[in-house]
């Protein structure tokens, strides 16, 4: 259930509508928006009933949900969610650009391309310091010292780090040094991962799962909602399918879907999509034009001789370029999304 309280309505009135809920044996959320709070209910077995709340001051309706999500519904919040990662946000008008190399291998590695990214405007750097990959002997990360690097480096550029967290341990260490926790494709369905991540309070990027549905992807972010923590980015990195030309195959179509049905921000991983580097900068104006909130792109200064994903790295010279491109499209999607919106606002009267 959702209960929509009045523009206007106040602290109190909110405070009074989560004791109620909290009376019951639910767990109510209050999910602020720019004319109107929404309070989403979860732990009920079964439906609510709305006449709890219809007539407590402030409330102006309840609404049942038949989805299996609440939380992250256009119903609870109409506008789009803004998230703040450290000093900069994702998902308003600006494009959010997140790029740095897969992993962090030295120091000179993680800051010759960290000057790079905030050189091109973008205040957002990747950088895994705990990587988990397919075999058990491939290059697993620095770990902590990773991470204190990224600290580092934030405190030369100003950049906000984003970077994984694959355990426990890892959200914790990431919720000390870093600023937005990613939670990787393979623990899309880790359960009590993604409640765990929950319970904190920065932001979660959460990949899509190598072959989850939409539906499966929404869910996982209603878990790390579920436990309080409402600041999610949503993030599609290519799902498996039969094509073999490309690592996995860039599902285009689930952005518009996503912004349809939710109100979280979704950014695109051109990278791990194609695996190779002449698709990352194609795909990822195809991720702009279609209205992407950001993208998270995989730079190194030598890919070469890159310990992980080095075939789907750009140059420092490409990821120059391919910023100037992404910056013109967003201009000019912005521009055709405001005359769009000017039309139907004419038509309409």
């Amino acid at each position: 259930m959702l209960i929509v309280m009045k523009p206007g309505a106040t602290t109190g009135e909110i405070e009074k509508v989560l004791e109620v809920i909290e009376s019951l044996g639910f767990r109510g959320h209050s999910m602020p928006g720019e004319t109107r709070t929404a309070i989403g209910v979860t732990g009920n077995r079964g439906s609510v009933d709305p006449t709890n709340f219809e007539n407590l001051p402030g409330v102006a309706e309840t609404i049942r949900v038949t989805q299996p999500y609440k939380l992250i519904l256009r119903d609870a919040r109409p506008e789009r969610s803004v998230v703040k990662v450290g000093n900069a946000t994702i998902g308003g008008s600006e494009l959010a650009i997140i790029a740095g190399p897969c992993a962090i291998e030295t120091r000179t590695q993680l800051t010759t391309v960290a000057r790079e990214v905030a050189a091109s405007g973008a205040k957002f750097l990747r950088g895994g310091a705990y990587k988990p990959r397919t075999s058990p002997y491939a290059f697993q990360g620095l770990g902590e010292e990773g991470l204190k690097m990224l600290a580092d480096v934030r405190e030369e550029t100003g950049l906000n780090i984003v970077t994984e967290a694959m355990d426990e341990h890892g959200v914790d260490a990431v919720e000390k040094y870093g600023d937005c926790i990613q939670i990787g494709a393979r623990n899309m369905q880790n359960y009590s991962l993604l409640r765990y991540v929950g319970k904190t309070r920065k932001p979660v990027l959460l990949k899509r799962g190598l072959s989850a549905t939409l539906e499966e992807f929404l869910l996982a972010a209603e878990y790390v909602m579920s436990e309080g923590n409402y600041d999610v980015i949503l993030c599609e990195r290519g799902i498996r399918t039969f094509a073999n030309h490309a690592r996995n195959t860039m599902d285009l179509s689930v952005v518009p879907a996503v912004h349809r049905m939710t109100h979280l921000p979704i950014i695109v991983d051109p990278s791990h999509a194609t695996g190779h580097n002449y698709m990352v900068a194609p795909l990822a104006r195809a991720g702009v034009a279609v209205g992407a909130d950001g993208l998270i792109i995989e730079v190194h200064p030598r890919p070469a001789e890159a310990l992980c994903d080095g075939a789907q790295a750009l140059t420092l010279a490409q990821y120059r370029d391919l910023v100037e491109q992404l910056n013109a499209i967003r201009e000019v999607t912005v521009e055709a999304t405001r005359g769009t919106t000017l039309y139907a606002e004419s038509f309409a009267r």
